[in-house]
């Protein structure tokens, strides 16, 4: 059987995945605007600045042990804070130190380079790709140049929480998210999950049709759908009879009689048989 894998879907997908990506630069569409607090963590390039005092100013980054080295009071362990928390640190340490009376300090991320997320499975550049506050699918996607011709037009975002793997995935209809804009589909990501995008999901068909082989199964394709992708009956071809192979609950293979508007399902096998007329 040859393999004829249709791929204008996802064509159509990537297209509107770079839309959207436009779109949200120039802000169309509703982002949010409120993110939580960065946790701090190694790697990361941090300013920090005190009020009326410029010589305290200071731009470092956080050591592997987690620890900057900031003027008067030395080294300060500042990982797993947020950028809120260290500055009452060291606002702490310098008035404690009666280095600064009432010291008014802030802090600034430069370079994330400390929370990271994995993008795996159907995309042009897998690998992990590090994130900064507010970071969402999307930005994940894009990062990973995209879902490739192999890819479905769904996603699953993995959560790590709290340390510990979350339990299953959350799944990201990509679809409602590029074409229709559903926001709720651009989840937030946080160091440590996992975005994976599967294989496409396909359906089979052979027979007495023009063109057998397998092709992407869209959503709510009807036998005679997939029968047009076929490139239709071959004149010995009849629709009488038209059987779909399907794997049940226990993987045991099962033949339906199928009729033209049946909805079709993944890994389904259309099989048209010759005419005796």
């Amino acid at each position: 059987m040859r393999n004829l894998v249709n791929h204008e879907s996802l064509g159509m997908l990537n297209r509107f995945f770079v839309v959207f990506l436009f779109l949200i630069t120039l802000g169309f569409m509703p982002v949010s605007a409120v993110a939580k607090d960065y946790v701090l963590g190694a790697g990361d390039v941090v300013r920090i600045t005190v009020y009326e005092h410029a010589d305290l100013s200071t731009l470092t980054r956080i050591s592997q042990a987690g620890g900057i080295t900031f003027p008067l009071i030395g080294e300060v362990f500042v990982a797993g804070m947020k950028e809120r928390e260290a500055e009452a640190k060291i606002s702490a340490l310098l008035q404690q130190g009666g280095f600064v009376k009432s010291p008014q300090v802030n802090l600034i991320v430069e370079q994330y380079r400390s929370q990271q997320v994995s993008v795996l499975g159907e995309v042009n550049k897998p690998g992990m790709y590090t994130i900064d506050r507010g970071s969402k699918v999307a930005d994940l996607l894009a990062m990973a140049g995209g879902v490739n011709a192999g890819g479905g037009d769904a996603a699953v975002l993995i959560k790590k929480e709290h340390g510990s793997e979350g339990k299953g995935g959350r799944p990201i209809d990509l679809l409602a998210l590029l074409q229709k804009g559903d926001m709720t589909q651009n989840m937030e990501v946080t160091d440590g999950d996992i975005v994976y995008v599967p294989r496409m999901e396909v359906f089979y068909i052979y027979g007495e049709v023009q063109r057998p082989g397998s092709y992407r199964l869209q959503r709510s394709m009807t036998v005679m759908q997939g029968l047009s992708m076929g490139g239709g009956l071959t004149p010995r071809g009849t629709q009488r009879g038209i059987q779909i192979k399907r794997k049940d609950a226990s993987g045991a293979l099962t033949s339906i009689n199928a009729e033209l508007f049946d909805v079709l399902g993944p890994d389904d096998v259309i099989y048209v048989k010759e005419s005796l007329f």
